[in-house]
């Protein structure tokens, strides 16, 4: 039901809100490096290729999901289709998990954007007392021998590490051997990891109307900070080399299977699709919202943020290959080690490195928070529309559940900020999320466009709208999206290998968890077929099954504007064919004034 549900305040709110959501890290240390590494400027045809006919699709499908059935992702999968309702709540365990180490980033990029505040970075040299025996600062060591009076001149090793990264594994996450020794808590890192956790409760404690008013800044300063930094990076000398790098095409990449599967997995992975968010922050929305709009400007905004960060990060890595006398791609990392190492190792030689590398650090943690509001609510907004009785009885207000939402997720994360933290964070990054995303977004898709039919689909957002989506939308829903996700999915499965970290060989009972912890969510599929069989009405466990598929019957109140004047006007929803009231045909108001006409309507 629409009344009583908390809405946005402003269309801009939630429109900076999915922005933030769907624009995050993954754009900045992930984009940049897999366009190098898949053809360069030839990469963006495959790219553009997949975000047209898998990305933009389903996000316009998960928003006008959210927005016609005014759920999250478990009661509104479960509403279209009830027998897939376990990806919506696949989507939810995901999303839990992901919170659980997402803040971590972001507590790294608050350590090193405190560390920054000196005037002089302590990732410059080797002179700290907490420097390893390994750091390098290129220049040689003296060491003088008392018991034979001689100086020695100790050259660099082939062992031997950078500042930076001596300062990201001993000073930073002071490394252990591996996951089976996971050293002591770090109590540092533990103090800001509860600081970001309670950063995030006091943006989401109200719901949506206070969000939509934190975006304001977290969404448009990072823009500025890459603009900045793109200025100052082309400024240098070197930088010329590494935009080449970046954008010089490699055509004969375009026939590896690899580069487009890469391409696929970014457009799915950057828009943040099958994680919930959007089907959650779409659910915010009234129903009369004009979606394709939206999905068009969060697309473009996408691709926009992806390409400026190519050119930002990659000027500077070419300054930094310059300075160190290698090759663009001797000096190319993705993921924490080209935001926490690389980057930080090109801001020791520049003038006022300082401020540049707060700025940075700064934009990292707002790009982060913006994903961690949205998945935070995810589960937020679950527990809400499914235990609302429960939640009023033992909780009484929103903001005790956020908090206590909250203080799980906290407690949960901390194994990742120990000595030996930085293993099981890669686990769980690894095992939580890759492994099991396509396989939830492939049923997601299957439940949502074949089984509640996308041409349904595409007669509910003209209900809402008084606008038929695209055929183009419609085959992309059918064909082409599905298809897509079966094929990255079995190619990643064909393309399987043990996980390790650099080198290092997790031990079989670390596998062994990270494959408990892909199952939590994909065990919610078969489980939730197997509760709405079981919940479904029938004699027999085939008329059972087939009513589970059957869209469930509600009555649905939404709004609709004849001009600007709001009235409620029911809708009566079974089995996919929609009546409407007498008040609308003696009213004659339809969505935005436009009559809907390919429908059928009678009186209730």
């Amino acid at each position: 039901m629409e009344d009583g549900r908390e809405k946005w305040s402003r269309k801009i709110e939630y429109l900076l809100a999915t922005a933030g959501y769907a624009v995050g890290l993954g754009n900045v240390w992930r984009f940049p490096y897999l366009c190098y590494r898949s053809g360069g400027g030839a990469f963006l045809i495959p790219f553009l290729i997949m975000l047209t006919l898998c990305g933009i699709p389903l996000l316009y499908m998960e928003m006008a999901v959210g927005q016609f059935t005014q759920q999250g992702p478990i009661g509104a999968i479960g509403r279209l289709c009830p027998l897939f309702k376990g990806a919506g709540l696949a989507t939810v365990v995901m999303s839990f998990l992901f919170t659980t180490y997402y803040n971590v980033i972001i507590t790294w990029a608050f350590y090193y954007l405190f560390s920054s505040l000196q005037a002089v970075l302590p990732w410059s040299d080797c002179s700290n007392d907490w420097n390893s025996d390994t750091c390098f600062d290129g220049s040689n060591k003296t060491v003088v021998d008392l018991t034979i009076n001689i100086t020695i001149m100790v050259a660099r090793s082939n062992n031997s590490i950078s500042p930076t990264e001596d300062f990201y594994e001993s000073r930073l996450l002071q490394k252990t051997s591996g996951i089976d020794s996971p050293g002591a808590l770090k109590w540092d890192l533990s103090l800001i990891l509860l600081f970001c956790w309670i950063l995030v409760y006091f943006c989401l404690w109200k719901g949506p109307k206070l969000t939509g008013k934190v975006v304001y800044f977290t969404v448009t300063f990072p823009y500025v900070v890459l603009l900045v930094l793109l200025i100052r990076g082309l400024t240098l000398p070197g930088a010329v080399n590494g935009i080449l790098y970046f954008i010089v095409p490699r055509w004969e990449l375009l026939l590896n299977a690899n580069v487009w599967v890469n391409a696929a997995a970014q457009t799915f992975n950057s828009l943040g699709i099958a994680f919930g968010g959007i089907i959650t922050m779409s659910s915010y929305n009234k129903r009369n919202n004009r979606i394709l709009k939206d999905v068009l400007a969060i697309g473009l905004l996408d691709v926009f943020t992806c390409v400026l960060a190519g050119f930002a990060i990659f000027s500077i890595l070419g300054y930094l290959a310059h300075n160190q006398g290698k090759d663009v791609h001797d000096v190319v990392k993705e993921g924490p080690g080209l935001v926490f190492i690389i980057y930080p190792e090109a801001f020791t030689s520049m003038p006022v490195s300082p401020l540049i590398s707060v700025l940075f650090f700064l934009m990292l943690i707002t790009l982060g928070i913006d994903s961690q509001f949205a998945s935070v609510e995810v589960i937020v907004t679950t527990i809400q529309d499914h235990f609302s009785l429960q939640v009023r009885k033992y909780l009484k207000r929103k903001e005790f559940l956020v908090l206590l939402v909250c203080l799980i997720s906290f407690l949960c994360g901390l194994p990742n900020v120990t000595q030996g933290g930085i293993y099981f964070f890669q686990l769980i990054d690894n095992f939580s999320s890759a492994m099991s995303l396509m396989y939830l977004a492939f049923f997601e898709v299957i439940a949502i466009t074949w089984i509640y039919g996308a041409r349904r689909l595409a007669k509910d957002v003209e209900m809402m709208t008084g606008v038929r989506p695209n055929i183009f939308f419609v085959v992309c829903w059918y064909v082409f999206s599905p298809l897509l996700i079966l094929g990255i999915w079995i190619f990643s499965l064909v393309q399987y290998t043990p996980f390790s970290m650099a080198g290092y060989e997790y031990p079989g009972w670390a596998i062994g968890l990270g494959w408990f912890l892909a199952a939590l969510s994909i065990v919610c599929i078969p489980a939730g077929m197997i509760h709405a069989v079981l919940n479904s009405k029938g004699q027999s466990l085939w008329q059972k099954f087939l009513n589970a598929l059957k869209p469930v019957s509600e009555e649905e109140t939404t709004i609709m504007t004849s001009d600007t004047k709001e009235r409620d006007v029911e809708y009566v929803r079974y089995n996919g064919s929609t009546r409407a009231t007498q008040f609308q045909e003696e009213h004659h108001e339809y969505p935005n004034g436009s009559p809907l006409k390919p429908l059928s309507y009678t009186k209730v």
